[in-house]
Protein backbone atom coordinates (compact mmCIF):
# COMPACT_ATOMS: atom_id res chain seq x y z
CA UNK A 1 0.00 0.00 0.00
CA UNK A 2 1.48 3.31 -1.14
CA UNK A 3 2.30 5.35 1.93
CA UNK A 4 2.34 9.24 -0.55
CA UNK A 5 1.03 10.36 -3.40
CA UNK A 6 3.49 8.77 -6.49
CA UNK A 7 4.85 6.43 -4.77
CA UNK A 8 5.75 2.66 -6.64
CA UNK A 9 4.73 0.28 -5.02
CA UNK A 10 5.90 -3.31 -6.33
CA UNK A 11 3.60 -6.74 -5.35
CA UNK A 12 4.99 -9.57 -4.65
CA UNK A 13 5.05 -12.15 -6.96
CA UNK A 14 6.07 -15.91 -7.09
CA UNK A 15 5.15 -16.54 -10.90
CA UNK A 16 7.78 -17.94 -12.84
CA UNK A 17 9.87 -19.48 -9.60
CA UNK A 18 9.76 -23.09 -8.81
CA UNK A 19 10.51 -25.22 -6.00
CA UNK A 20 13.94 -26.06 -7.91
CA UNK A 21 15.26 -22.84 -8.45
CA UNK A 22 14.72 -21.59 -4.73
CA UNK A 23 16.76 -24.39 -3.40
CA UNK A 24 19.04 -24.61 -6.33
CA UNK A 25 22.52 -23.98 -3.85
CA UNK A 26 25.44 -21.15 -5.26
CA UNK A 27 27.45 -22.55 -7.97
CA UNK A 28 31.36 -21.80 -8.29
CA UNK A 29 30.55 -19.60 -10.89
CA UNK A 30 28.74 -17.70 -8.37
CA UNK A 31 30.93 -17.58 -5.74
CA UNK A 32 33.70 -16.26 -7.93
CA UNK A 33 30.88 -13.35 -9.23
CA UNK A 34 30.60 -12.52 -5.76
CA UNK A 35 34.32 -12.36 -4.95
CA UNK A 36 35.33 -9.91 -8.24
CA UNK A 37 31.94 -7.56 -6.58
CA UNK A 38 33.39 -8.00 -2.97
CA UNK A 39 36.94 -6.97 -4.43
CA UNK A 40 35.71 -3.82 -6.57
CA UNK A 41 33.79 -2.62 -3.36
CA UNK A 42 36.74 -3.22 -1.42
CA UNK A 43 39.27 -0.97 -3.81
CA UNK A 44 36.40 1.77 -4.00
CA UNK A 45 35.94 2.66 -0.37
CA UNK A 46 39.75 2.23 -0.16
CA UNK A 47 40.17 5.14 -3.44
CA UNK A 48 37.36 6.88 -1.06
CA UNK A 49 40.10 7.01 2.47
CA UNK A 50 42.58 7.78 0.29
CA UNK A 51 40.60 10.59 -1.16
CA UNK A 52 39.52 11.48 2.37
CA UNK A 53 43.24 11.66 3.95
CA UNK A 54 44.46 13.67 1.13
CA UNK A 55 41.90 16.49 1.50
CA UNK A 56 43.21 16.58 5.54
CA UNK A 57 45.43 19.64 6.57
CA UNK A 58 48.20 19.54 8.35
CA UNK A 59 50.27 22.23 10.47
CA UNK A 60 54.03 21.62 10.87
CA UNK A 61 55.64 24.57 13.57
CA UNK A 62 59.43 24.17 13.99
CA UNK A 63 58.82 25.76 17.89
CA UNK A 64 58.54 22.88 20.51
CA UNK A 65 56.29 24.99 22.59
CA UNK A 66 52.73 24.56 22.75
CA UNK A 67 49.76 26.55 22.90
CA UNK A 68 51.74 29.32 21.63
CA UNK A 69 51.84 32.37 23.37
CA UNK A 70 50.32 34.80 20.75
CA UNK A 71 49.37 38.34 21.13
CA UNK A 72 49.08 39.79 17.70
CA UNK A 73 48.18 37.20 14.96
CA UNK A 74 48.27 38.88 11.30
CA UNK A 75 46.91 36.82 8.67
CA UNK A 76 47.47 37.56 4.40
CA UNK A 77 44.94 35.54 2.60
CA UNK A 78 45.15 35.19 -1.11
CA UNK A 79 48.20 36.36 -3.45
CA UNK A 80 47.69 40.77 -3.10
CA UNK A 81 47.56 40.47 0.65
CA UNK A 82 50.45 37.95 0.74
CA UNK A 83 52.28 39.81 -2.03
CA UNK A 84 51.84 42.93 0.32
CA UNK A 85 53.53 41.59 3.10
CA UNK A 86 55.97 40.17 1.57
CA UNK A 87 56.98 44.12 0.14
CA UNK A 88 56.26 45.83 2.89
CA UNK A 89 56.54 43.96 6.28
CA UNK A 90 58.51 41.25 5.05
CA UNK A 91 61.43 42.47 2.80
CA UNK A 92 63.55 42.52 6.16
CA UNK A 93 65.62 40.18 8.88
CA UNK A 94 62.75 40.75 11.19
CA UNK A 95 61.43 37.67 10.65
CA UNK A 96 61.88 34.04 10.63
CA UNK A 97 59.74 30.67 9.31
CA UNK A 98 58.34 29.04 12.38
CA UNK A 99 55.72 26.83 10.87
CA UNK A 100 53.93 25.65 7.76
CA UNK A 101 50.22 24.28 6.56
CA UNK A 102 49.90 21.73 4.29
CA UNK A 103 46.94 20.66 1.85
CA UNK A 104 45.72 18.90 -1.16
CA UNK A 105 43.10 20.01 -3.18
CA UNK A 106 41.72 20.57 -6.74
CA UNK A 107 43.91 23.62 -6.96
CA UNK A 108 46.42 23.50 -4.46
CA UNK A 109 49.56 20.23 -4.69
CA UNK A 110 51.75 20.45 -1.89
CA UNK A 111 54.77 18.43 -1.29
CA UNK A 112 55.07 15.63 0.78
CA UNK A 113 58.41 16.62 2.56
CA UNK A 114 58.54 18.49 5.79
CA UNK A 115 60.85 21.15 5.34
CA UNK A 116 59.59 24.22 5.95
CA UNK A 117 60.62 26.75 2.23
CA UNK A 118 58.53 29.62 1.18
CA UNK A 119 56.45 28.83 -1.98
CA UNK A 120 53.43 29.63 -3.22
CA UNK A 121 51.93 26.27 -2.30
CA UNK A 122 51.88 26.92 0.97
CA UNK A 123 50.79 28.67 3.84
CA UNK A 124 53.91 29.89 6.07
CA UNK A 125 53.90 31.23 9.55
CA UNK A 126 56.64 34.21 10.52
CA UNK A 127 57.58 34.75 13.78
CA UNK A 128 58.79 38.70 14.75
CA UNK A 129 62.66 37.84 16.34
CA UNK A 130 62.28 40.99 18.64
CA UNK A 131 59.03 39.78 19.64
CA UNK A 132 57.61 36.72 19.37
CA UNK A 133 54.00 37.00 20.41
CA UNK A 134 53.98 38.44 17.28
CA UNK A 135 52.99 35.88 14.29
CA UNK A 136 52.24 36.61 10.49
CA UNK A 137 50.80 33.90 8.30
CA UNK A 138 51.51 34.52 3.98
CA UNK A 139 48.28 32.05 2.52
CA UNK A 140 48.42 32.21 -0.74
CA UNK A 141 47.37 29.25 -1.88
CA UNK A 142 43.70 27.95 -2.42
CA UNK A 143 41.60 26.40 1.16
CA UNK A 144 38.52 24.68 -0.18
CA UNK A 145 35.15 24.57 2.01
CA UNK A 146 35.48 21.56 3.28
CA UNK A 147 39.04 22.51 4.56
CA UNK A 148 38.61 26.24 5.67
CA UNK A 149 36.97 24.48 9.35
CA UNK A 150 39.91 22.04 9.81
CA UNK A 151 42.74 25.01 8.68
CA UNK A 152 41.07 27.15 11.34
CA UNK A 153 40.76 24.08 13.70
CA UNK A 154 44.37 22.89 13.23
CA UNK A 155 45.83 26.91 13.23
CA UNK A 156 44.59 28.54 16.06
CA UNK A 157 44.40 24.99 18.32
CA UNK A 158 47.99 25.75 18.14
CA UNK A 159 47.83 28.66 19.93
CA UNK A 160 46.37 30.71 23.26
CA UNK A 161 43.45 32.23 22.36
CA UNK A 162 43.09 34.75 25.70
CA UNK A 163 44.17 37.81 24.68
CA UNK A 164 45.12 37.13 21.09
CA UNK A 165 44.25 39.92 18.22
CA UNK A 166 43.62 38.78 14.89
CA UNK A 167 43.94 40.82 11.97
CA UNK A 168 43.19 39.58 8.38
CA UNK A 169 43.90 41.59 5.47
CA UNK A 170 41.93 39.49 2.04
CA UNK A 171 41.72 41.31 -1.47
CA UNK A 172 38.45 41.19 -3.91
CA UNK A 173 37.79 42.70 -7.78
CA UNK A 174 35.91 46.25 -7.45
CA UNK A 175 33.15 44.78 -9.56
CA UNK A 176 32.00 42.89 -6.56
CA UNK A 177 31.96 45.62 -4.08
CA UNK A 178 28.23 46.71 -4.11
CA UNK A 179 27.69 50.87 -4.05
CA UNK A 180 24.75 52.91 -5.36
CA UNK A 181 27.82 54.75 -7.52
CA UNK A 182 29.39 53.92 -10.25
CA UNK A 183 32.47 51.62 -9.87
CA UNK A 184 34.52 53.15 -12.88
CA UNK A 185 34.17 56.76 -10.26
CA UNK A 186 35.97 54.69 -7.55
CA UNK A 187 39.32 55.36 -6.70
CA UNK A 188 41.35 51.87 -6.43
CA UNK A 189 42.44 50.32 -4.99
CA UNK A 190 40.65 51.29 -1.59
CA UNK A 191 40.82 50.03 2.01
CA UNK A 192 37.49 48.87 4.08
CA UNK A 193 37.38 47.07 7.46
CA UNK A 194 35.50 44.72 9.81
CA UNK A 195 35.18 44.45 13.07
CA UNK A 196 34.19 42.29 16.44
CA UNK A 197 32.54 44.30 19.42
CA UNK A 198 35.65 43.11 20.75
CA UNK A 199 37.91 45.23 18.90
CA UNK A 200 38.27 48.57 20.97
CA UNK A 201 41.14 50.40 19.14
CA UNK A 202 40.47 52.82 16.49
CA UNK A 203 40.22 51.67 13.15
CA UNK A 204 42.35 53.03 10.67
CA UNK A 205 39.96 53.03 7.58
CA UNK A 206 36.22 53.74 7.03
CA UNK A 207 33.94 50.14 7.60
CA UNK A 208 32.66 48.16 4.77
CA UNK A 209 29.39 49.22 4.29
CA UNK A 210 25.88 46.93 3.51
CA UNK A 211 24.97 44.88 1.62
CA UNK A 212 28.41 43.95 0.83
CA UNK A 213 29.95 40.67 2.81
CA UNK A 214 33.58 38.69 2.96
CA UNK A 215 33.48 35.17 1.52
CA UNK A 216 35.64 31.75 2.09
CA UNK A 217 38.62 31.55 4.52
CA UNK A 218 38.28 35.34 5.72
CA UNK A 219 34.78 34.71 6.59
CA UNK A 220 35.44 31.81 8.51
Amino acid sequence: MATFFGEVVVAPSRAGLDEEEEAREETPEDREIRREIEKKRYRRRGRLRLEIRAREIEVLWTCAEEPLVCSRFIVAIGRNAAAFLSSFILDSVCWEVVGVVKLWNEWCRTSSTTNVLPTDSFCLFYRLISDPTVLLCQCSCYVAEDQQFQWLEKVFGSMQKKGLQVTILSTCPVADYKTQESTLTLVSPFLKALKTKEFQEQVCCPLLEQPNIVRDLPAA
